[in-house]
């Protein structure tokens, strides 16, 4: 008694008859072989679109059109938006960051996260006086600390001396070449 072990390959599909079957079977390798066109009936049951039910999309946030306006869901117009600091906001920030750091004592009631520190008076101050306390106070840049360099792709040229070109030595030439 012999198992199957493969599935029938023939069994689903649409299978030629009178003529074009004699033809298949006379022109094809391999006559054993499926067509690979399926049964209409037999392989997806209900077929698609036989439903007597239609679907609908259901209600979100997304479909009322009062809470979902065009301007939202336009992305071409999502420009990017533009942020100012003024020079005393920048002025301020500069006083803020240069301080040092102070860590809040513990209240009695052993609360560190709700002690707050002591609120300073905040003077508006022009940038340039900023900068200037700020550096009055601690060197900002010195020899092994210097600021910050533009990164670039290529070295920087500095002109060389190349040997000069071929001329006759008693005549006058005054191209110099540089490398």
């Amino acid at each position: 008694m012999t198992t199957r072990k493969a599935a029938e390959s023939t069994l689903y599909h649409v299978h030629p008859k009178g003529f074009w079957k004699k033809f298949r079977d006379a022109v094809v390798v391999n006559p054993e072989i499926s067509t690979g066109i399926p049964i209409a009936g037999i392989n997806r049951y209900p077929p698609p679109g036989s439903r007597p039910e239609k679907y609908s999309t259901p209600a979100s946030k997304a479909s009322d059109p009062a809470q979902n306006p065009y301007w939202k869901r336009d992305v071409r117009r999502a420009y990017p938006q533009l942020s100012v600091v003024t020079q005393t906001d920048l002025a301020t920030l500069l006083i803020q960051h240069s301080a040092a750091k102070s860590i809040p004592a513990a209240s009695e009631s052993g609360d560190a996260e709700k002690a707050e520190l002591p609120a300073k008076k905040q003077e508006t101050t022009d940038l340039a006086q900023a900068i200037a306390t700020i550096t009055s106070e601690a060197k900002v840049y010195n020899e092994t600390r210097l600021p910050p360099s533009i990164p670039t792709a290529f070295k920087k040229w500095r002109p060389e001396l190349a040997p000069d070109a071929p001329h006759d030595p008693d005549s006058y030439f005054p191209m110099l070449l540089y490398k």
